[in-house]
């Protein structure tokens, strides 16, 4: 009984980690990414790079969230992971590319700025991409993964379906709201009166 009592609560521990790990990466690096998917919205020289000085002391460290998330997942449930990621390759490379471009774009704007509209571009395509994949991923797992034999049995396409869609897009959505009210929070004149005009219409 006491080892049955100790496998449960270490179970509920380690859920509990993996959700908490999981909510801080939705909400820290979730307006990031918003703002990065608002980018196209600001105008370029001052509102961008408010719009960037606003993040750049906190973005390095938000991604730590995630790292937690899917490292408690395979650390404690070794099974669920096994089933969930060939369910969702595709996905997970889509989120893995765009967290990378918007990494160095975010890096190398400021260091080449001749090319900065060029990195821009790829901050905004890197955030989007990120945020629809995760939105995805979350679809696919709510809709349910097709399991035999304690293994994936679903096809390389199973995740694709309308809800899945739309859970891509509501996610980018909501972290774009997130990246608007952050940006009202944390800059001023026409940077903040943007983000206001753009949390309204979200």
């Amino acid at each position: 009984m006491t080892g049955l009592t100790y496998s449960l609560d270490l179970t509920v521990v380690w859920a509990v980690i993996i959700a908490f790990g999981i909510f801080a990466y939705v909400v820290m690096d979730g307006f990031d990414l918003g703002i990065g998917i608002l980018f196209p919205g600001f105008e370029v020289g001052a509102e961008r790079d408010a719009a960037m000085n606003s993040i750049a002391p906190v973005w390095d460290g938000n991604e730590t969230w995630l790292v937690l998330g899917g490292g408690g997942l395979f650390a404690a449930f070794p099974l669920a992971y096994a089933i969930i990621l060939p369910a969702t390759y595709p996905l997970v490379i889509a989120m893995l590319l765009g967290l990378v471009f918007r990494g160095v774009a975010f890096e190398f704007r400021w260091r080449d700025p001749v090319h900065r509209r060029w990195w821009d571009r790829a901050f905004m395509l890197g955030s989007l991409v990120a945020a629809i994949a995760q939105g995805m991923m979350l679809g696919a797992i709510l809709q349910g993964i097709r399991v035999v034999g304690r293994a994936f049995a679903g096809g390389w396409l199973d995740w694709l379906t309308p809800f899945t869609v739309l859970t891509g897009i509501s996610v980018a959505v909501g972290y774009a709201l997130l990246g608007a009210t952050w940006l009202i929070g944390k800059t001023d004149g026409p940077a903040q009166a943007h983000a206001r005009r753009m949390a309204r219409m979200l």
